[in-house]
């Protein structure tokens, strides 16, 4: 069998981690564990330390501040030692021949990702399987997880009413470690965590690999304990970190600001990627109030900023460019400057509620379907545009 380097980023949620190792190590095969202990205080460096094993690697943090799992997986990908890797999460369990049949499925231009068997803590979907078998690493029945895994694999083996792979792609994913590189890794846009994943999931799908998930391999998922519900970060089990709250709405404003759309994906969770048009708004009237809904939906927006709304802008640049990567001062333009962008949208902004804001919204797609180069308008909205070139494989 192929060797894995299972790449484990961790922050103080040391029970579960020793869970996840000891599940991992049960699959009984010459695989390296590869943990990232993200400036942990719950004594995880110290439970590592104490553990002899030649196929352990670690990589700290020291902290204070974390790194998050965007740098993390980074760096443990770039230490792997092996060429496959498998980008796992510290709160999951491997369920019993993870390894053996992720492997059946992968080659060289494929990510084959698990199937997650959960507790209900969130919505169903036909992409993972809804079983409670604990939401806290004490009350973990792994006697009953892996009898359903047996089960399961029972069904999808030999029943052909039960498919072996379906297409599509969620944490944990595993894939050879030079495809991996060759998309660049994550976006350090998305630091330190929230949208990174969806970010390289239309990534994969654009360099052309194909995304698979194997319906005979689980892990059992406690879900959202690296931030969204970790207890060090204000968060518990249903309840929202303000940590978690604040990266992910930073996150998804930048994610549009990438993509020009919110993520998307078909319910089995395979990317949908829209066409990325360059796009530029010309407003009147706009506040400073609607120049924070509108920024992200454009490559540029040019305004009327005079007097206290020049002020308003000023601040908003000053505070935004903390959230994100993208220099916010060479998108947001005084209306004197004539705009050069393939696709120039001019409207004024008193006119504008919420049925406008989502021809905003929509404009790849209406674009895509009846687009000309050329001057059109649509309801409030002139449009003059030059080309409708589209950039999205520029963002892989």
């Amino acid at each position: 069998m192929k060797p894995i380097t299972f790449v484990i980023p961790s922050r103080n949620n040391l029970d579960l981690l020793k869970l996840c190792y000891k599940s991992i190590k049960d699959l009984g095969n010459d695989h390296h564990v590869l943990v990232l202990n993200d400036a942990s205080v719950d004594g995880t460096q110290e439970w590592l330390d104490s553990l002899e094993d030649d196929n352990l690697h670690v990589y700290t943090n020291p902290g204070p501040e974390r790194v998050g799992i965007v740098g993390m997986f980074d760096k443990g990908i770039e230490m792997a030692p092996t060429d496959i890797i498998f980008a796992f999460h510290a709160d999951m369990v491997a369920g019993k021949k993870l390894d053996v049949n992720i492997l059946q499925w992968l080659e060289k231009g494929k990510v084959v990702c698990a199937t997650r068997i959960e507790p209900p803590l969130h919505p169903e979907g036909p992409e993972k399987v809804i079983v409670d078998c604990g939401v806290e690493p004490e009350n973990f029945n792994n006697k009953k997880f892996q009898e359903k895994v047996t089960t399961l694999q029972m069904e999808h083996g030999t029943d052909y009413n039960f498919a072996k792979t379906t297409e599509g792609i969620f944490a944990p994913w595993c894939m050879y470690k030079e495809d991996y590189l060759a998309v660049g890794g994550h976006d350090e846009l998305f630091a330190p965590q929230s949208r990174e994943d969806s970010d390289l999931f239309n990534r994969f799908l654009l360099k052309g690999y194909d995304l698979i998930q194997s319906w005979e391999s689980f892990v059992y998922h406690f879900t959202s304990r690296g931030s969204r519900y970790n207890k060090y970060a204000g968060g518990d089990v249903g309840k929202d970190s303000p940590e978690w709250q604040m990266t992910n709405q930073k996150n998804m404003r930048n994610f549009i600001r990438k993509w020009g759309t919110m993520v998307q994906h078909d319910e089995m969770m395979k990317p949908i990627v829209s066409p990325k048009y360059d796009i530029g708004f010309v407003v009147d009237n706009c506040s400073t109030e609607l120049l924070i809904q509108l920024e992200p939906w454009c490559s540029d927006i040019y305004g009327d900023w005079v007097g206290h709304k020049g002020f308003g802008v000023n601040k908003y640049i000053e505070e935004e460019q903390k959230k994100t990567t993208i220099e916010l001062s060479k998108k947001i333009h005084s209306q004197h400057i004539e705009p050069k962008n393939d696709v120039v949208v001019k409207f004024d902004c008193n006119k504008l509620n919420n049925h406008y804001f989502q021809i905003l919204v929509n404009l790849p797609k209406i674009l895509k379907e009846s687009g000309e180069v050329g001057e059109m308008e649509l309801e409030i909205y002139k449009f003059k545009i030059k080309s409708l070139k589209t950039y999205e494989r520029e963002l892989i």
